[in-house]
């Protein structure tokens, strides 16, 4: 076997491979003597039927066979052999023909990733928004923590009002006939939630306990029964019960909920860990900004390979943000297409960025000491109260650890090129709605 490397262009090289011809016969050979093992051809005995009526009868299919198990036999052995790490599938250009006593000949490109030398990342002039603190955060975040315990409990009040859960039966009718599904008995509802047919919950608001009363309403053309879509209909209620929301009262108590000693402690903690968010996000936004300097000082092409990857990982992280918030892209309106189109630019730009902080490792010599791996295993560990065991365990795959170095290794560039840069502290920026409410009022 013969292989020629041409270069295409930075991320494309050509591969023309030549199989000797002994390779080509004994291909054919195998395949002549598999064929002529189930051979039906009328007159002759199954096993028995002579080379030359195979040749016939099956001779395009045994050539585009042995033309398939060539090419895998050799395509990825000959890129291994010239160290071509492919970006993404390799691609059959040209394919000659497979003839008894000739060799066979293809081509095929592949785009790999692109070799280059990084430039101008030393000394970078970065912007970094100032850590701006608002206690108004605190006091958020308790509500939250409050609203997380509120309880359902039986008011007082003889009316229901918005925001309150009713108990109540209730059976629909239309046209004075009960519909398929259309009666329930001590059903819960939240006034205000906007979870049942429209027009229906604004009814039942002002009602009194064991009150009756019919509340007419239209279903929405939209409907998911087909034969309730669009028909009004009438439905006769019975109040039970009324409950109110009550949130528990912010003290010390409440503290002790969430494992403080008191309120001042938990108000300290909640701040303590809103500043490491807070932290979190400006030296993210740090880095994006290093990060598109970098890709705007290096120029270069990307294999679409290595960007319809980026793409996936892209989405597959979104899709599952999204689950966890029961929601999907489909809710969103989006598909892989609609994704893809919005998101590219995203994935060329981090794919870029990726391919950059490698070139600088190299040309910097940035390497991870295993001392460091071990000790970030230890870190992950405890930040993750799981056994050490079981996190080295994980990073026995192969996959996963490389993952890991690679994740490390971009840490380290980044935080040697953050400490050769000038980072100036500006004001934060205020979100386009407030800037429009400042505009006004200065004018």
């Amino acid at each position: 076997m013969s292989v020629t490397v041409e270069q295409v262009s930075a991320i494309k090289k050509k591969l023309i491979i030549e199989v000797a011809a002994d390779v080509v016969e004994a291909e054919l050979e195998s395949g002549y003597k598999k064929v002529a093992k189930t051979a039906d051809i009328k007159g002759f005995r199954k096993g028995k039927v002579p080379r030359a009526m195979l040749e016939k009868h099956y001779g395009p299919r045994v050539e585009n066979d042995a033309a398939n198990t060539l090419i895998n036999n050799s395509l990825y052995k000959s890129m291994v052999e010239n160290k071509i790490e492919a970006a993404s599938q390799p691609e059959i250009v040209e394919m000659g023909n497979i003839e008894k006593g000739n060799s066979f000949s293809y081509q095929a490109e592949v785009e790999v990733r692109p070799e280059i030398t990084a430039k101008d990342y030393t000394g970078l002039s970065l912007e970094k928004e100032k850590l701006v603190f608002d206690d108004a955060v605190v006091d958020q975040q308790i509500e939250q923590m409050a609203a997380s315990k509120v309880q359902l409990e039986v008011t007082k009040r003889k009316k229901a009002r918005s925001g309150d859960t009713v108990i109540m039966d209730f059976e629909g009718f239309i046209d004075d006939t009960p519909f398929e599904n259309g009666a329930a008995k001590d059903y819960q509802l939240e006034l205000g939630s906007n979870s049942f047919i429209p027009g229906f919950e604004e009814q039942v608001i002002g009602m009194k306990r064991e009150e009756e009363k019919e509340v007419n309403v239209s279903f929405p053309e939209s409907y998911g029964a087909k034969e309730l879509a669009g028909k009004p209909a009438m439905f006769k209620v019975t109040l039970h019960e009324i409950k109110e929301k009550v949130e528990p009262k912010i003290d010390d108590s409440f503290a002790k909920e969430f494992e403080a000693d008191s309120l001042a402690e938990l108000r300290e903690r909640v701040k303590d860990n809103s500043i490491k968010q807070e932290e979190g996000r400006l030296n993210g936004q740090l880095q994006e900004n290093l990060m598109n300097a970098l890709v705007e000082n290096n120029a270069f092409d990307v294999p679409e390979g290595m960007v319809k990857n980026q793409l996936m990982h892209l989405k597959d992280n979104f899709s599952q943000r999204l689950k966890a918030q029961g929601m999907s892209l489909e809710m969103l309106g989006m598909n892989d297409e609609t994704f893809g189109t919005t998101y590219r630019d995203m994935a060329v730009q981090q794919v870029k960025g990726e391919i950059i902080l490698d070139a600088i490792a190299a040309q910097e010599n940035i390497e991870l000491e295993e001392n460091y791996i071990e000790d970030k295993m230890k870190e992950f560990a405890e930040e993750s109260n799981a056994p050490l065991e079981e996190v080295q365990k994980y990073f026995e795959n192969a996959s996963a650890l490389a993952g890991l170095k690679g994740q490390l290794l971009n840490e380290k560039v980044i935080a040697f090129l953050l400490e050769s840069a000038t980072v100036t502290e500006v004001e934060p920026k205020q979100p386009e709605t407030e800037q429009e409410e400042t505009a006004e009022e200065e004018s």
